[in-house]
């Protein structure tokens, strides 16, 4: 018997929509909200790891996430040369098991209507342009005052509002975001016939050039530096910046650079991360998500993680006996701390062996990282 009947989940991003998916599935009755006005998520394209997929799978939504995807099983890696050259193509390891592809690339506004139609159609009540104004809990129930000045009571309050989650300062948790000291540009463009799986280059100008293909007709490219203030750009300068930053890079990059044209395609953010302490609840309201952790994309492991704390939450809410304990939420930071950790504190030290030009241990850290995601969260 479920620990909650109803709960309020706080954002519609991956790990939201997923945490609704399977609490609703399981017969609670659930609300999801979300303070964007509607469904367009923002970014380009997404890299989903083998383990993200096993939890797509679990939602559901394989089927149509490999349908609007691109499923890959290898990783290049090529020299910043006059002409890219190719120095070595790798097997990636299928942590979401042998059935399931390595990595998949797919539009990150895919991926998200994917997850709501699915919220949707398990019975979770999805809304959005709204946000709440005032939580108060006591030892039975969470009172939520919305903008509209409705009301709800809940079993629980899920937070999953992302890096600056309202919810988590609203718990009156002070949590320090720091930036790694990198910026990352990112361009939604056509696929060039010559881009079939991610391809990295390490050097040249910028720390990291790479792209992933995310459909038959899509990819998304991307330039890592030293983060700088490009907050004053106009969006063709950022083009322009992009475009410039690309020349050192040859081989699929050529063709990329083609068609890299429309200035309303490119953005530019700063790598940034933070780990909140466990236990990651306070009273009946539980942080999961970017909201609890973040980390640089140096390891494509950020959707995945959230997945992995929707999934581990649902499961011990699930099985929670019809009482939502203090002891359960905390078996829920125990299961997924450590683990979220160790990827945020890998991802970290890859970006740190960039940042100071040194040839660290790259493939026994990715290796080690692979084993820890390969076994079910």
């Amino acid at each position: 018997m479920p620990a909650v009947r109803n709960v309020l989940v706080v954002g519609a991003g991956a790990a939201g929509a997923a945490t609704a998916i399977l609490l609703a599935e399981g017969g609670v009755s659930v609300d999801l909200i979300d303070i964007k006005p509607d469904a367009r998520a923002a970014g380009s394209g997404i890299t989903l790891q083998g383990n993200a997929l096993r939890v797509l799978q679990q939602l559901g939504v394989w089927d149509p996430v490999r349908e609007h995807g691109y499923a890959f099983d290898t990783l290049g890696l090529r020299a910043p040369d006059p002409h890219g050259s190719l120095i070595v193509e790798l097997t990636d390891v299928r942590t979401g098991g042998p059935d399931l592809p390595a990595t998949v690339g797919m539009s990150r506004p895919d991926l998200t209507r994917i997850l709501l139609d699915r919220a949707a159609a398990a019975g979770a009540k999805v809304r959005f342009g709204t946000t709440y104004t005032g939580i108060h809990q006591d030892t039975t129930g969470v009172d939520v005052t919305f903008a509209d000045a409705s009301t709800g009571r809940y079993d629980l309050v899920v937070g999953a509002d992302g890096i600056r989650s309202w919810t988590r300062r609203a718990l009156g948790i002070h949590l320090e975001t720091r930036s790694t000291g990198m910026g990352i540009w990112r361009a939604f463009t056509a696929r060039p016939a010559t881009v079939t799986r991610t391809d990295l280059y390490y050097g040249g100008p910028c720390h990291i050039a790479g792209y992933c293909p995310t459909g038959e007709d899509s990819l998304y490219a991307y330039l890592v530096e030293d983060a700088q203030d490009r907050s004053t750009l106009a969006p063709q300068e950022s083009l322009t910046v992009m475009r410039r930053l690309s020349e050192a890079y040859h081989g699929p990059w050529d063709d990329i650079r083609a068609v890299l044209t429309d200035p309303a395609t490119v953005n530019y953010t700063w790598f940034e991360s933070h780990v909140l302490p466990a236990p990651w609840h306070r009273g009946r309201v539980v942080l999961i998500g970017d909201a609890a952790h973040t980390c640089p994309p140096t390891l494509a492991q950020g959707a995945a993680q959230a997945l992995e704390d929707a999934a581990v939450l649902a499961e011990l809410l699930l099985d929670g006996d019809g009482a939502l304990t203090d002891g359960l939420l905390q078996a829920f930071s125990e299961r997924r701390y450590e683990r979220a950790s160790a990827v945020v504190d890998g991802s970290l030290q890859l970006a740190q062996w960039l940042l100071d030009h040194e040839r660290g241990d790259v493939p026994g850290l990715m290796a080690r990282i692979s084993h820890l995601v390969s076994e079910p969260a």
